[in-house]
């Protein structure tokens, strides 16, 4: 009977991380190389890069990582959602929009990381 457990369990691990493989390739595979939104990938991946080093070297808490993560997933589900109405491309007004909200971002990241 435990072995039974064990094996729905491993099968529904596999199942849960195969799809957030899926999920992730299909964000990065989904965009034509649009310069606008392969600006916005950029900086959100630089933004995430930045959040990691703060973490590492304990210039950011947990609680602090975990708000500008949130919040870098929200512009990404904004970006994704701008691109699905433009057949994978962004409008200027919406890369305009979207770079506000990272520059936002980037500047509560930066004075987390300095003090």
């Amino acid at each position: 009977m435990t072995s039974r457990f064990s094996l729905i369990a491993f099968g529904m691990i596999a199942a849960f991380a195969s799809a957030g493989a899926m999920a992730q390739a299909a964000t990065t595979t989904d965009i034509p190389g649009h310069p606008r939104v392969s600006e916005v990938n950029q900086r959100l991946d630089n933004q995430q890069n930045r959040i990691q080093a703060g973490v590492a070297d304990g210039q950011l808490n947990a609680k602090q990582a975990a708000r500008d993560e949130k919040q870098d997933s929200n512009i990404a589900a904004r970006e994704s959602r701008d691109e699905a109405e433009h057949g994978g491309h962004l409008t200027k007004q919406e890369d305009k929009n979207l770079n506000k909200s990272l520059n936002h971002d980037s500047k509560r990241i930066h004075k987390q990381r300095t003090n």
